[in-house]
């Protein structure tokens, strides 16, 4: 296969760190079988997005001497799709995804999983911002349509793995499977696979955990892969602009129902064109002016009233989490909580983690922060990370509701 030059991808070239020569390129290779653990010519699907990670992972699997087989999923209408740069699993991705199966030469399936999708994904972000939450639909997508859907297609088709290009890493320890940060923390995508079951877990693998972006694209460029330059995605996927407002007025006109803006002393500040425009820490926009910064506190579905007040208002002593998994190892995240483990508490993937402890609540797993955490939302993701092994995920749950600190 001819070597792709610099000069041929149709958009700027990212940051790319080429191949330094076949022993690089071998490393790569080797790292990918480690990364699996399965005898070569094992049957292994890779998940391919149309993205620069998963065809890589795709084309690094094919020349380890895989029997590698792609799937790629519709998850949203395909004519619209077009239209949008950077949108995942549809219209240009699709595309990009068989081109690359036919460099590489692999076989290729496209699966249509629009009406999964806007069930499991679509339908609960837009209820989510009804009931005043904030969701993170990557989390979703993760848990049902990618790694429960896809992994029984996977099974059908008779592979013993399907990989993914998550910057994750896989390791198993005394027999069980763990799930600890990839080498490029700036990359990690831990918090997003928090739902990670110990069995999906398994049957999963990343080959990308112990490469940093720039050695990817050099890996693509390497295998004569058109995206080597590809663009990654900065947007929600299905969100047209990263202008998710308009998609939930489509969605759920019912969330553009005016309310007022109440500050938390009970004082009706002005007024709001629906809540869907508001999150939790949410500054601007406010329009409202009290001679002292405010900050969306908290906010009311039912009374259509946004909460606002100072910033120290936003600490929070505590948090309930609902849907939780747990991958550590204790038997259950309950039993954990019973026993209070220490833990590394992460509620937004900007953020790093804070020191807290779980506990059992009434039966609900809570989370006690060591000192206030800032800016958490209901409806966002608690990712839970082992303190005495900082790169080990031990699960988590979604944010239900918190308290503020007293």
């Amino acid at each position: 296969m001819a070597r792709m030059t610099l000069a041929e991808p149709l958009c700027p070239i990212p940051d790319i760190a080429p191949m330094n020569g076949q022993a690089d390129m071998d490393a790569a290779i080797e790292a990918a079988r480690k990364a699996v653990g399965l005898p070569v010519g094992a049957r292994v699907v890779a998940a391919m997005s149309g993205g620069v990670d998963s065809t890589v992972v795709a084309g690094l699997l094919h020349k380890a001497g895989y029997d590698v087989v792609g799937v790629t999923l519709q998850l949203y209408d395909h004519g619209a799709a077009l239209k949008k740069k950077g949108a995942c699993c549809a219209g240009q991705d699709i595309h990009d995804a068989r081109l690359a199966a036919e460099t590489i030469g692999i076989p290729h399936y496209v699966l249509d999983y629009e009406s999964r999708f806007r069930d499991a994904v679509i339908d609960q972000f837009a209820d989510s911002y009804l009931r005043g939450q904030t969701p993170v639909p990557c989390i979703r997508c993760n848990q049902t349509v990618k790694f429960r859907d896809l992994l029984d297609v996977a099974r059908d088709l008779g592979a013993e793995a399907m990989a993914t290009g998550h910057y994750v890493r896989r390791a198993v320890v005394d027999g069980r499977p763990q799930m600890r940060k990839a080498i490029d923390h700036s990359r990690d995508q831990s918090y997003f696979l928090f739902a990670t079951t110990p069995e999906q877990l398994d049957y999963l693998r990343f080959p990308l955990a112990d490469l940093e972006k720039p050695q990817v694209r050099g890996v693509a460029l390497e295998l004569g892969l058109r995206i080597a330059a590809k663009p990654d995605s900065q947007d929600i996927c299905f969100v047209p602009e990263g202008d998710y407002r308009s998609l939930i007025d489509k969605l759920r006109p019912e969330g553009r129902e005016a309310g007022e803006i109440v500050h938390m002393d009970g004082r009706v500040l002005g007024a709001h064109a629906g809540i869907t425009d508001y999150t939790i820490g949410q500054r601007r926009g406010l329009n409202v002016a009290v001679g002292e910064p405010l900050f969306v506190t908290r906010l009311d579905p039912v009374k259509r009233h946004v909460i606002v007040g100072p910033r120290d208002a936003l600490l929070t002593a505590s948090l309930t989490l609902d849907e939780t998994n747990w991958l550590g190892d204790q038997p259950t995240i309950e039993a954990a909580a019973e026993a209070g483990a220490p833990v590394l508490a992460r509620v937004r993937s900007t953020r790093a983690p804070s020191p807290a402890r779980l506990a059992l609540v009434d039966g609900v797993v809570t989370v006690i922060f060591d000192t206030g955490e800032e800016g958490v939302a209901p409806g966002q993701a608690c990712a839970l990370y082992d303190p005495a092994d900082d790169e080990r995920l031990l699960g988590g749950g979604f944010i239900t509701a918190t308290a503020a600190v007293v």
